[in-house]
């Protein structure tokens, strides 16, 4: 049942932190018939470290984002830099080898090695703190799941360790922890990365949304626009592949929203980085702002597009908070969008092995753990494009399909999505224009049609055709970021039908009320 949002103490608005007091360069959209080396598409994490490999490798680039510059999933995250990705190795060892596991390890260190070295070099005022990554669990049922996961640490060669106790107040049954892992303020260590590669000739082009490649030995990239960008090699950095080249990845790839807060507490935080084993996650570390300390507590994951009213998820994050630290304040909610792959390794190098794509390269399926996964991507792809050795080229190939477990999610991922297509559309909407109260959103009637409507704080209303505009499944309003979202593939619209995730490239229809 819709009712009438109560914002319960948080902040009205979804703003992440590290946008707030940064001045962020901006950039004019493409206009102009200039060739490139490459072409990058994507202003993130891992569009940026491309752009600055390559430029430092003396290329001709352009970087080209859809809206603004770091404001995605990069803008979005909880900033940790480590390898540490939730339990992951064990399971990496049993589908993949042991041997391809430590490729998968020694490429994320690498990374980590790189944005330390890079930070320390430069002098990058960006709180890049070293601090040890924990995950701990409440559980008895997790224990096992933590011990397997230690072993895999030591197979891995990897600076860790095992205690039932940590440093936070409350009782654990049992954890493990990689030493020298660390925590950064990203926005402003690739605001560094950008000015140095704009000062070896980086082309920035903002508001450029891009879809689609012709392919070729010279591909050309297509914009919305109409207008066209020729050039040698085309990177897609932008989260979601804008390409698809019949790679299928809306099969391949799911969509998950998690959410944080950054809150002002009563109980010092006792440092080091942490994570849950058990659901629903709980994410822990600490920041510097305005010369006093928050803690971002982070969670609540779910599927895009299943859950409507969001803004519980960021309730619970604050009951947790109180509960563990005493909270004064929370000066900042956000959330983020996040794919997963079938096997949960990214999909990162070459889009397929067909010869018409050897010039076309993809980075997606960082599964939350983009600071370290991104600088990955783009070490590898830079690599590839400048004919250097790329021993972990066959690790994360996108063009992959392993047996177990990828037949299994492939399957379940798409019966749940033939599941959505056929609910959304068969779904009873009861309610009216008029039921909603300001700044409320819902699925409506409206001359007998289903009709997605936002009526804003000053009571007008805003509608929009709810059919997804990538595959036709249902939208459902999501009320925590006043979005769109389809739970089939993850697209996510604005309450003017404006694209904000992918796949989808096109806007929603407007439905305009007499």
């Amino acid at each position: 049942m819709n009712e009438k949002i109560d914002y319960n103490g948080l902040p009205k608005h979804s703003k992440p932190i590290w946008r707030s007091g940064l001045n962020i360069p901006t950039f004019e959209p493409y206009n102009d018939g200039e060739e490139f080396d490459a072409v990058i598409v994507g202003a993130g994490i891992t569009g940026i470290s491309t752009a600055y490999f390559l430029t430092q490798a003396g290329m001709k680039v352009a970087l080209l984002e859809a809206n603004k510059i770091i404001n995605g999933t990069t803008g979005h995250t909880t900033a940790k830099v480590t390898a540490q990705h939730d339990l992951i190795y064990d399971e990496l060892i049993q589908h993949f080898g042991l041997e391809k596991t430590k490729i998968f390890y020694h490429s994320t260190k690498n990374a980590m090695d790189f944005i330390r070295k890079y930070t320390n070099d430069n002098q990058i005022e960006c709180n890049y703190e070293t601090q040890d990554a924990t995950i701990y669990t409440t559980s008895d049922d997790y224990v096992r799941n933590l011990e397997n996961e230690l072993k895999a640490y030591e197979k891995l060669g990897i600076d860790s360790f095992g205690a039932v106790k940590t440093l936070l107040p409350f009782d654990t049954k049992y954890s493990i922890t990689m030493r020298d892992q660390a925590q950064f303020h990203p926005l402003k260590y690739l605001i560094h990365l950008l000015k140095a590669s704009i000062e070896n000739g980086l082309k920035i082009y903002e508001e450029t949304v891009v879809i689609d490649v012709e392919t070729g030995n010279c591909p050309v990239v297509v914009t919305q626009s109409g207008r066209k960008i020729k050039c040698k090699h085309v990177v897609s950095a932008s989260h979601f592949p804008f390409y698809d080249g019949n790679q299928m990845f809306f099969t391949k790839l799911h969509a998950d929203r998690s959410y944080a807060l950054a809150a002002k507490v009563k109980t010092a935080y006792p440092g080091g980085m942490y994570i849950s084993a058990e659901n629903p996650k709980r994410s822990l570390r600490s920041f510097k702002y305005n010369n006093e300390e928050l803690v971002l507590i982070g969670g609540e994951s779910h599927k895009t597009g299943v859950e409507t009213r969001t803004m519980s998820f960021y309730e619970n994050l604050k009951l947790f908070g109180e509960e563990t630290f005493g909270i004064e304040d929370v000066k900042f909610r956000w959330s983020a969008q996040d794919l997963i792959t079938l096997d949960k390794m990214p999909y990162i190098g070459r889009l397929s092995s067909s010869s018409k794509h050897q010039n076309i390269y993809v980075a997606t399926g960082f599964r939350k753990w983009g600071m370290t996964t991104g600088t990955v991507s783009a070490q590898l792809i830079s690599n590839l494009i400048l004919g250097k050795e790329a021993v972990d080229a066959d690790v994360f190939t996108p063009s992959r399909f392993q047996a177990d477990p990828s037949i299994k999610h492939f399957l379940m991922q798409n019966i749940d999505v033939a599941k959505h297509l056929i609910e959304g559309k068969l779904e009873p909407v009861s309610r009216k224009i008029e039921e909603l109260y300001n700044d409320e959103g819902s699925v409506v009637t409206l001359d007998g049609k289903r009709v997605g409507a936002y009526k804003d704080v000053n009571g007008k209303v805003h509608c929009v055709d709810t059919t997804c505009t990538h595959l036709g499944c249902e939208v459902e309003w999501n009320n925590g970021e006043k979005s769109w979202d389809c739970p089939c593939h993850g697209s996510r619209f604005s309450i003017y039908g404006e694209v904000l995730e992918g796949p989808a490239d096109q806007p929603l229809k407007q439905v305009f009320v007499q």
